[in-house]
C-alpha cells in the first residue's frame, strides 16, 4: 500500500496551529498529469521567502509505503529555475519506517532557501514541492540490519554525523 495521510490534529497542533478549519482544509499531495512521477505537495498557509533567508515549511503529511522504497522530496523545477529556491538539503530522502514514528508521526517538512535577489511568495493552496516514490535495492551480501527507527533521526548523532 502506498499513500498519504494527515497528520492528525494533536501533531498539527503541536508543529503548525490550533485551528480546525485550517487542518481540514488542507490538501494531499497529487498528482497534476497523467505523466506526472511527483506528487505535488501544496501550501497549508501563505509564506514567502526572502532573499539569503531559510525557511522550515510544514506540510502536515505523512506517508505510508513498502519498506522497500523510498519517498524522495524535491522543489518544484521552475522554483530552482525562476527563482533560485531551493531545499536546503536538495533532496529529501524519507524512509518508510519514518511513517508514524513517536517524535512526530512523520509529519515531512521542506526547508527552503532562497538564493534569488527577490522575495519569493507562495500562497495557501499553490503547490511548492513534489513527492517522488522509488524503489531501492541493498547489497546481497549486507549482514541483517535489526535497528529499528525509535523516532526522527534526521538530526546528527552523538559522533556528530
Amino acid at each position: 500500500m502506498r499513500k498519504f495521510e494527515k497528520i492528525s490534529f494533536k501533531q498539527f497542533k503541536k508543529d503548525i496551529k490550533d485551528d480546525k478549519d485550517l487542518y481540514d482544509s488542507y490538501l494531499l499531495p497529487k498528482r497534476s498529469t497523467k505523466a506526472s512521477a511527483g506528487y505535488d505537495f501544496f501550501a497549508i498557509e501563505s509564506f514567502e521567502i526572502k532573499p539569503g533567508e531559510v525557511k522550515k515549511i510544514p506540510t502536515g503529511i505523512k506517508a505510508i509505503y513498502p519498506e522497500d522504497e523510498t519517498l524522495m522530496l524535491f522543489v518544484r523545477s521552475s522554483m530552482g529555475f525562476k527563482w533560485n529556491v531551493r531545499m536546503c538539503n536538495q533532496v529529501g530522502i524519507i524512509d518508510a519506517d519514518f511513517y508514524n514514528n513517536p517524535d512526530n508521526e512523520g509529519h515531512m517538512w521542506f526547508a527552503l532557501q532562497n538564493h534569488g535577489d527577490k522575495v519569493f511568495k507562495v500562497e495557501a493552496g499553490q503547490g511548492f514541492g513534489q513527492g517522488i516514490f522509488m524503489k531501492y535495492y541493498t547489497v546481497d551480501d549486507e549482514d541483517d540490519v535489526e535497528k529499528e527507527r525509535t523516532g526522527w533521526s534526521g538530526k546528527p548523532d552523538e559522533s556528530g554525523k
